[in-house]
Parts: C-alpha cells; sequence; structure tokens
C-alpha cells in the first residue's frame, strides 16, 4: 500500500484522517490562495485543492491528498477572518441564515490527479450583536473559514446540516475513502 500524505498543516484535517483509521505523513502546502477576478467559488477551492496537491514533493510510492474549505453565501466566498471585526462581520452575515460549505479533495499520485467537490448546507440560529463579540473574543473564528468551527463553540450555534459534517469540519472522509477506492484511481 502506498504512503499516504497529507498536504495540510490543518490539525482539523489530520484529526479527521486518524479518526477514520488512516496512516498518513503530514508535508504542508503552501500556495498563494487569492480569489482570481471572476473566479467562482466552485473553480476556485478546486484549484486551490489542485496547486496544494502539486505544491508538496512526493515520491511514487505516496499518495498526496489535498483539500481546500470555504464557506459560500450568496455567491461570496467568506474565507478566514483578517481580524476581530472582519470575524464579528462574517458571522452577523451568517446568523439565521442557510449557507453552504465546499471543499475540494485532490490525490495526487505522480502527474495523475483526481478530484472530488463536497458540498454542505449550514443552518445558523439567530445570534444577537453579544453572542458574537463573546465568540469572537473565545479567539475560535480566527483561522476557520466563515469565522467558525462546528466542532467547537460554534456547535450551539448550529441549527441543522445538510450533507457531510467532517466536511464543515474541513475534510470530506467519505469522499476521501471513496478517491482512494475508485477504481480508476491515479495510482
Amino acid at each position: 500500500m502506498k504512503q499516504l500524505v497529507l498536504a495540510s498543516q490543518s490539525p482539523r484535517r489530520a484529526e479527521l484522517l486518524k479518526n477514520a483509521g488512516f496512516e498518513f505523513i503530514v508535508r504542508p502546502a503552501s500556495v498563494d490562495e487569492t480569489v482570481r477576478p471572476g473566479e467562482a467559488p466552485e473553480q476556485h477551492v478546486e484549484r486551490l485543492a489542485f496547486e496544494k496537491a502539486h505544491a508538496v514533493p512526493s515520491t511514487p510510492d505516496e499518495i498526496v491528498i489535498a483539500a481546500d474549505t470555504i464557506v459560500v453565501l450568496d455567491h461570496e466566498i467568506l474565507g478566514k477572518p483578517r481580524d476581530a471585526d472582519d470575524a464579528e462581520r462574517m458571522l452577523t452575515l451568517l446568523s439565521g441564515r442557510k449557507h453552504e460549505v465546499l471543499t475540494a479533495i485532490c490525490l495526487r499520485c505522480g502527474a495523475e490527479a483526481a478530484q472530488e467537490l463536497a458540498a454542505t448546507n449550514v443552518w445558523f440560529m439567530t445570534l444577537s450583536a453579544v453572542q458574537i463579540h463573546d465568540y469572537v473574543a473565545t479567539g475560535e473564528p480566527m483561522d476557520k473559514a466563515g469565522a467558525y468551527a462546528i466542532q467547537g463553540i460554534a456547535s450551539r450555534y448550529i441549527e441543522r446540516i445538510d450533507g457531510s459534517y467532517s466536511n464543515v469540519v474541513g475534510l470530506p472522509i467519505a469522499a476521501v475513502h471513496r478517491l482512494l477506492n475508485r477504481a480508476n484511481r491515479p495510482c
């Protein structure tokens, strides 16, 4: 069996893979995550997963797993907040509304690659300004797409989801498993 390489420094992605029984090593990828002019959210996240998968070196005995996750509201990408004010702005936008979490996965073995896009709808309860401020003050939102962590304190604000929970955390595990087991996988 080939060695899996996680092209991410995300502790959440590593924990999801580990909890699902995958053995892997971590080799973080570094790419420019700037949205290109006219780039649709799906195109953006798929491009970043592809670039991350190709940004890390690998041997013929390795399969690289890369992913990128974004939060989309009204066709606007809500990335990681720049600061506390930006986090409060994002959470105010999400309050009482449904949004979409998109994660693109790219598996690469040598020059061959396979990709999949996962989408999950998430409904936030209506939050007061005090709730938003207090949540931002915990620091949890600061390195999360959309300024929240469904697996953390923000779980109390999520009314429901439609789709993969692990996708919202940052890596749709069933999709990873499906890609690895595909008959025409890239190895």
